[in-house]
């Protein structure tokens, strides 16, 4: 079909498809940092990496994403989204194909990191992209929410695919499978897709720079606290570099005339309550997947296969909440929905943190996962929204940039911290019995229920500024009519 007789279709439809692209590639690019979480032990086995470089398998691709993510937001304001999108994609594509067919441990490593850097520039474009498309307000809130539910599920998807390709296939084809999902991404994106215009400026080097390193290193730091200890100098050098890079970050931005993050996207309470909140429940949730996988595995004795079909039902759940959120909403504030939502997240994943070696999966775990995967649905959707909040459409790709930027961070940070954790439940043992590394992940998970307990508070504090600022415009309204 021709870009004309696209465009030509009814408005409906064709925002319809663009809906679809932007899912594809949030989907593939989003689950790419799961999809080998079961395959783990079969790569190790295959490709001869060690026990300590096994991890670079992940962190390989969180490092370089969550480094060069602004950058990547701020490329597809100046040049254009469709172009940094599409030329992401094709990046992608192609690290896809080199990771799926890699040889040898060095090879995969180097292909997950470019998987990482186009990822990078493909997706702040994907959220920007979608506010664009759907201006009337009503429209993009349910677009956001189907995408915040494909963002919030892509992790246990990614486990899920993972567990039945490593089970019947290979580990390989669940890295080759975005090869013909980028190729149909790629075949559509230049004929739907909206194109911005190049906005005049010029990139923001010393930003670019201290915050790519700053991001860097404070990722790097983290991961090799989880391996090191908080005390060893491979963690404190770059948390530190990272801390002082952050700042250098905030101090330049101030002078930019074109900042590659305008900072006035924090004056709004609701978006920087979105944005730490969003780094708090990310952070539980997504480790919870990573040792919950595990348990089932090491614990539980599930195969690969099994693994991947008990994330089945909250992978729903994540899904359905699309619906609940497209009813609640219009009839509900926004901040209290959020607010209940992270109570039940508080409530599921407390009762998630009592399994021990004799817990059975249903209903000891699948209820818990049901009662997360509601809270969590609800409050990614919200979090997505508030994060995109009155925001201009020059600085939406700036915002899309710092709500995946959170994500990303949310996962990173949350994985390291309760790795540490997970190692001083067990007193770092090499071997420790299965009754101790049960005990282990209960304790991961209550340390994670603390996660949604701090976001609940952030939340909190969102809706109380929230009903401020309906009390303020009140007694406004009633004094221009006076």
């Amino acid at each position: 079909m021709s870009q004309s007789a696209i465009l030509a279709r009814p408005d409906a439809l064709r925002r319809s498809i663009v809906l679809i692209v932007i899912l594809g590639c949030q989907l593939m690019m989003t689950l790419d940092a799961s999809i080998v979480t079961t395959a783990l032990p079969h790569i190790q086995r295959e490709l001869g990496f060690s026990d300590a470089s096994l991890s670079w398998i992940q962190n390989a691709y969180v490092l370089v994403f969550g480094g060069l993510l602004l950058l990547g937001a701020r490329a597809g304001d100046l040049l254009g989204r469709r172009r940094v999108f599409i030329a992401g994609v094709a990046v992608f594509t192609v690290a896809s194909l080199m990771a799926g067919i890699a040889p040898t441990a060095l090879v995969l490593v180097a292909a997950r990191a470019l998987q990482g850097f186009a990822s990078a520039f493909a997706i702040p474009s994907t959220l920007a992209l979608l506010v664009t498309t759907y201006p009337a307000p009503e429209e993009r809130s349910r677009a956001i929410a189907v995408y915040s539910a494909v963002i919030g599920a892509a992790a246990s998807v990614g486990i899920i695919v993972g567990g039945v390709f490593t089970q019947f296939l290979s580990w390989r084809w669940g890295l080759l499978i975005n090869v013909p999902i980028g190729a149909a991404v790629l075949a559509w994106a230049p004929r739907v897709l909206p194109e911005t215009e190049r906005r005049r400026g010029r990139i923001d080097l010393p930003g670019a720079l201290t915050i790519t390193l700053g991001m860097s290193a404070l990722v790097y730091g983290l991961v090799e606290a989880a391996s090191a200890g908080w005390g060893s100098p491979s963690t404190l050098v770059p948390l530190a570099a990272a801390g002082v890079l952050i700042i250098g970050f905030v101090l330049v931005e101030l002078r930019q005339e074109h900042p590659i993050t305008p900072l006035r996207l924090f004056a709004h309470v609701q978006r920087s309550g979105a944005y730490l909140c969003r780094i708090l429940i990310v952070g539980a949730m997504f480790s919870t997947f990573y040792f919950l996988s595990q348990y089932l595995q090491n614990v539980l004795g599930m195969s690969p296969l099994a693994t991947g079909v008990a994330y089945i039902p909250i992978t729903a759940m994540f899904f359905a909440m699309v619906y609940v959120v497209r009813y609640l909403a219009p009839r509900l504030s926004k901040a209290a929905l959020l607010v209940a939502a992270l109570g039940l997240a508080v409530v599921g994943m407390g009762w998630l943190s009592r399994i021990d070696v004799g817990t059975a999966y249903f209903p000891q775990i699948l209820l818990p996962l049901l009662v997360l995967g509601i809270g969590q649905g609800i409050a990614i959707i919200l979090l997505t929204d508030f994060g995109m909040a009155d925001v201009d459409a020059a600085d939406a790709g700036a915002a899309s940039g710092l709500v995946n930027t959170a994500h990303q961070l949310g996962g990173s940070i949350g994985l390291a911290l309760l790795t540490v954790v997970f190692g001083g439940a067990v007193h770092h043992e090499a071997n420790p019995d299965v009754a101790t590394v049960a005990r282990g992940y209960a304790v991961v998970f209550q340390f994670a229920a603390l996660f949604y307990v701090a976001a609940l508070a952030v939340g909190a504090l969102i809706l109380l500024a929230q009903r401020r600022a309906v009390g303020r415009s009140t007694v406004t309204g009633a004094v221009a009519r006076d």
